[in-house]
């Protein structure tokens, strides 16, 4: 029964853990994955960065991001990144460039041709600026849409707000 007991906290332990970056290269999906991505993410505070790897911004954005939900990740909180360049095979470029510059980041990327095959997932009305970050609460509401970079301090009281 401890054995058994131990074998079910160690997953439970796994399935709570934030991936590891070696084991989570971006990812190519479609807004059907992304979705039952966002539906088994309940339960958790999603911060959710739409970023490229041509956006100056963005890329000034996301070691803050990384910064605030490392800080808070034992409160239930994740960040997810989508980037939206052009989808090249197997999401081969926005890896590359996550793996260089971001390597804690996890990052979904998109298949299609539309810009904003993710982002419509929850945001039909997004307007393609870049960055944007969504703050979704534990029942997969979106709570806030924030666009243009923001820095950690902002960032920190946002999240904090929620916790």
């Amino acid at each position: 029964m401890k054995a058994l007991r131990r074998l079910l906290v160690c997953g439970f332990v796994l399935l709570c853990a934030p991936p590891l970056a070696a084991e989570t290269p971006a990812k190519p999906v479609n807004a059907a994955e992304f979705k039952s991505a966002l539906v088994s993410a309940r339960g958790k505070v999603v911060v959710l960065n739409l970023w490229a790897t041509w956006c100056v911004p963005c890329l000034r954005e996301v070691p803050d991001l990384l910064t605030v939900t490392n800080e808070v990740n034992a409160s239930g909180v994740v960040l997810i990144g989508v980037a939206i360049d052009d989808p090249s095979p197997g999401a081969s470029e926005v890896e590359r460039f996550r793996k260089k510059y971001f390597p804690d980041f996890f990052t979904y990327a998109r298949q299609g041709p539309e810009m904003d095959e993710l982002a419509s997932v929850i945001d039909p009305a997004w307007n393609e600026v870049v960055p944007t970050t969504y703050l979704i609460d534990r029942s997969g509401k979106v709570v806030r849409r924030i666009q243009g970079k923001k820095s950690a301090q902002e960032f920190r009281k946002m999240i904090k707000e929620m916790l």
